[in-house]
């Protein structure tokens, strides 16, 4: 693997676990309240994205059950301030990340 995909999957895992940290102890409605804890997972989604959108073709194709272009897509949505569907946001950090968090440790220990 190229040293670049290595980094860009390191940032990806340090994201999702750093959304995934955000979220601990917290509830759905806590988005609501805390603009801070809203801005901190959407950030770190955005940083997965945003790697994931860089990583080549064939780090890619290492791990074809990783959905590369929902990633990009959802990072693009986020990156351009459309995260006023706070459910979107919160299924990601709850359901979403922790899966391709399992898949992105796998990937980076090929």
């Amino acid at each position: 693997m190229r040293v670049d995909d290595e980094v860009r999957l390191r940032h990806m895992i340090d994201a999702a676990q750093a959304a995934i940290r955000f979220i601990e102890g917290r509830s759905r409605s806590d988005l609501e309240s805390d603009q801070l804890l809203l801005f901190g997972i959407v950030r770190a989604i955005e940083v997965v994205g945003e790697a994931a959108s860089k990583l080549s073709e064939a780090t890619r194709a290492r791990a074809p059950n990783i959905p590369w272009p929902a990633i990009v897509s959802m990072r693009n949505r986020l990156i351009h301030g459309y995260f006023d569907d706070a459910d979107v946001v919160w299924k990601t950090a709850t359901k979403e990340l922790p899966a391709l968090l399992s898949e992105l440790r796998t990937l980076a220990n090929k």
